[in-house]
């Protein structure tokens, strides 16, 4: 079963106090109570039960009856957590349109009079390579790259000057789509050069923070924007947010193709959709028995037919992805070991998966669960045949 503490945990990511997230979780398991059965089963003390249930109800989370005694229920979690994901969406939205804009700029600066015009200029599809293997060359501390299939196909051919820079330890970063993970221009990027995954919808190379080449996936043109320093800056900030929440890829590198890809599949089901699936198990079977499994089949991905080995080696991979943590099994001892570097529930869908996976496989599980503000958190797993 997973730990109740963990998923108070979690909802606290959500802006969630404390208090609140204990309420929640309670109001979900016990249907409608009283402020002061609320109180009792979620160990909360006498006299915060009715504020906090007041901002719950503030936050669309809880219903709160105005005659006495004061009774109380919880909003289903699909229309409680909406519109936070919805403000997720709307953020990325946001960047994309940014990113149009941007390039819409650098189109409409070729119009521009004065000494802006000596800043840029045009490359036809034949000199784009010469000019980014020279750009890469002459790199001085940074190179911020994000690349869609064609930009990958051309900086696939760029691998000696990338070796070049990475000798020079220069930071070097590239941001590529998920579904390129594995490819086998992927495979040329050097050691040394950091890359993670995320939707890319160009073709943007940023040298040292002031230098800008932008390449057209369409028929390969390129714009090389020189000592802009706001759009540098701009574009600068837009990969580092970007960056920030893509997916970290050092894992995956002796995988293939096909395993890389289903384990970003995995990450981006969980990430997606995890929490919101655990609260709605939560409230429909009044215990915390989340069918991960179901979740994932339902998205495509079919832990059932994997040996457990498999599913280790996949869990491994996403939890260092996520949380810098890891899956271990002791042979000896039939001890499963769920470790997180960082709190608040980052363990807990991986957790609930694994131990999905087991109970499917006809294993009876035991858990406890750990948590220490300095080392993070960490779930052990005994198993036995039922």
């Amino acid at each position: 079963m997973v730990n109740e503490h963990a998923l108070t945990v979690s909802l606290e990511e959500f802006g969630l106090s404390k208090y609140e997230a204990q309420a929640y979780v309670t109001l979900l398991s016990k249907g409608t109570i009283s402020a002061s059965e609320l109180a009792y089963y979620s160990d909360l003390p006498r006299t915060k039960a009715y504020p906090i249930l007041l901002k719950l109800e503030n936050k669309k989370l809880a219903i709160v009856s105005k005659s006495r005694p004061i009774m109380c229920t919880a909003i289903a979690p699909e229309d409680a957590f909406d519109s936070i994901i919805h403000e997720q969406i709307n953020k990325v939205n946001a960047m994309n349109t940014l990113v149009s804009k941007l390039k819409k700029a650098s189109e409409e600066s070729r119009k521009s009079r004065g000494s802006e015009e000596k800043r840029y200029f045009q490359l036809n599809a034949n000199n784009v390579l010469s000019q980014l293997q020279t750009m890469i060359e002459g790199s001085k501390s940074s190179i911020q790259i994000a690349i869609d299939q064609w930009g990958l196909g051309l900086l696939s051919e760029c691998k000696e000057q990338l070796l070049s820079v990475t000798r020079r330890n220069l930071d070097v970063k590239i941001i590529v789509p998920i579904s390129l993970i594995g490819s086998e221009s992927y495979r040329t990027i050097p050691d040394g050069v950091k890359i993670r995954a995320s939707d890319v919808v160009q073709n943007c190379f940023i040298f040292d923070q002031t230098e800008l080449l932008i390449v057209s996936e369409e028929n390969g043109k390129g714009v090389n924007f020189s000592s802009t320093e706001i759009l540098g800056n701009a574009q600068g900030k837009l990969f580092s947010n970007i960056w920030k929440s893509a997916i970290k890829t050092e894992c995956l590198a002796d995988m293939t193709k096909s395993e890389a890809q289903e384990i970003c599949k995995l990450i981006r089901t969980v990430n997606e959709n995890g929490l919101n699936h655990i609260l709605n198990s939560v409230i429909v079977s009044k215990k915390i028995e989340p069918d991960m499994i179901n979740l994932l089949e339902k998205n495509g991905i079919n832990l059932k037919s994997k040996s457990l080995d498999d599913v280790i080696e996949m869990l491994d991979a996403a939890m260092q992805i996520m949380c810098s943590g890891h899956v271990n099994f002791d042979a000896n001892t039939k001890n499963l070991t769920v470790e997180s570097k960082l709190n608040s529930g980052h363990s807990l869908p991986w957790v609930s998966i694994l131990e999905g996976y087991l109970q499917k496989k006809g294993y009876k599980t035991r858990m406890v669960f750990q948590n220490n503000s300095n080392r993070g958190e960490k779930t052990h797993i005994k198993i036995s045949k039922n």
